[in-house]
């Protein structure tokens, strides 16, 4: 699997490569010079690293569902780093911001804060169960390193089971965890202890379930089996839902939440991308019917404009008194957490949630009937506003349709629609949960042109 020169396959597990020809081609075609002289400029001064500079292209503007560029044009935003939930530049979050500023703009540490014990209060109300502990932190990274920090102390252990191809964040235990080879390249030792299973991926299932008549749980088979081989495992983390995404059955996570019980497991789950509504409920674990132990969420919590993040967990764990588990200078951030009050408050009001899963519902339906058309199509999945759409040269081999994906994104790009290719070969479609019915339909017909043209060129 080839990236024209830009590097090797594992580079396009977790999204397009920014140093290929096919982004070349884009740029030197839809770029201005005051465009291209800014890149430069931003190429000069940051370090490169893969995903993320050299960039793509500027904004000036976002808002709702568009982002702009410094030439006028307005996308579709359905990658939005998954920031975006309550849309882009939403009134009621820069309200909230706005007034906490000029109230109280920073609280040191040792102190606290109405704001942030509001929130935390919310948090508490609206998680699943008992969770009704609460960290916060800037970042999603953070609060997963919390999240293992806090599994260990309250277990005395330090293993772990993840997932391969899964994502937790950048830093060295994160990546730990993580299992992209892109983060992990060249890095050197990682965190000991921590094994990985394969993901709950029906459609490419390590023990190709769909020729033995379908999914009969193989994948969380083994992980019962890893628990019992290793017998003092700390916890099982992962995401519930894969951003690619991978959406296992519901029975996948009972047995292993069952299996966690009874091996003294903790459960954790990272919904850092997914929590406040994107699939269908305000957490990704309510499809499922399972709570776990400590449940991680970030990105959109700071409603697309302020950095946050939190874990929230069960008070049986309240075993960390004597242990810094985070101790962030923006902890208990006033200014973030009036974002996030203002950010779940929308989404309640609003009925965010519910909205997500008709959207959802109304935008798989539309994307059955493009797999009917478009050979290229091998698969269409989704939960809530958590959509893919995988390409592949053949449906009977499933090899990855890299090329032709990156055809497709940056074809959609100059119509309008901008999205995230994730394994290579994985249309992700994250757009805000606040999108018309008229404008995913305006999406995927964008979609179904540039499959057409792309085809046509094979």
């Amino acid at each position: 699997m080839g990236t024209d020169g830009a590097g090797s396959a594992y580079q396009l597990s977790e999204g397009d490569i920014n140093l290929s020809r096919r982004r070349s081609e884009w740029q030197a075609t839809q770029l201005d010079d005051k465009t291209r002289a800014l890149l430069e400029e931003d190429s000069r001064h940051f370090v490169h690293q893969s995903l993320s500079t050299p960039c793509l292209n500027v904004l000036r503007a976002c808002q709702g569902i568009y982002i702009e560029d410094v030439q006028g044009r307005r996308y579709m935003d359905f990658h939005g780093n998954n920031v975006h939930q309550v849309g882009f530049g939403n009134p009621e979050v820069i309200v909230a911001v706005k007034a906490q500023l000029d109230a109280l703009s920073f609280c040191t540490r040792r102190y606290t804060n109405r704001v942030a014990v509001d929130l935390a209060r919310k948090l508490v109300e609206i998680a699943p169960g008992n969770l009704n502990k609460v960290l916060l932190c800037p970042g999603g990274t953070d609060a997963v390193s919390m999240a293992l920090k806090l599994a260990r102390v309250a277990t005395g252990r330090h293993k772990t089971i993840s997932m391969w191809d899964s994502f937790h964040g950048a830093s060295l235990d994160a990546i730990s965890i993580g299992g992209e080879a892109l983060f992990r390249h060249r890095i050197g030792p990682l965190l000991p202890g921590t094994e990985h299973a394969p993901p709950p991926d029906e459609y490419r299932c390590l023990w190709d379930c769909g020729e033995r008549g379908g999914c009969d749980l193989k994948c969380a088979r083994y992980v019962e089996y890893v628990l019992e081989k290793e017998g003092d495992v700390a916890a099982v983390i992962a995401e519930p839902v894969r951003s690619t995404p991978h959406v296992p059955r519901a029975e996948y996570w009972r047995r292993i939440r069952r299996a966690c019980d009874r091996h003294g497991t903790l459960l954790v789950f990272d919904e850092i991308p997914h929590a406040l509504g994107r699939t269908g409920t305000m957490f990704t674990c309510d499809n499922f019917g399972v709570v776990p132990d400590i449940l991680v969420l970030g990105k959109g919590l700071g409603g697309g404009i302020v950095p946050l993040a939190a874990v929230v967990a069960s008070e049986d764990l309240e075993f960390a008194g004597d242990s810094a588990l985070g101790h962030y200078t923006h902890e208990k951030n006033p200014v973030a957490c009036a974002a996030a009050l203002a950010t779940i408050d929308y989404v309640e009001r609003h009925g965010l949630a519910e909205h997500a899963r008709q959207m959802g519902e109304f935008a798989l339906g539309r994307m059955e009937d493009m797999k009917r058309r478009h050979p290229l199509i091998g698969d269409v999945r989704g939960l809530g506003l958590l959509l893919g759409i995988e390409l592949v040269t053949d449906r009977k081999t499933k090899q990855r349709a890299t090329d032709e994906a990156e055809q497709v994104m940056y074809c959609a790009l100059s119509k309008g629609l901008s999205f995230k290719v994730t394994m290579g070969n994985i249309l992700t479609l994250t757009p805000p949960l606040i999108i018309t019915q008229e404008e995913m339909e305006r999406a995927l017909i964008i979609i179904d042109e540039c499959l057409t043209e792309v085809e046509r060129e094979r």
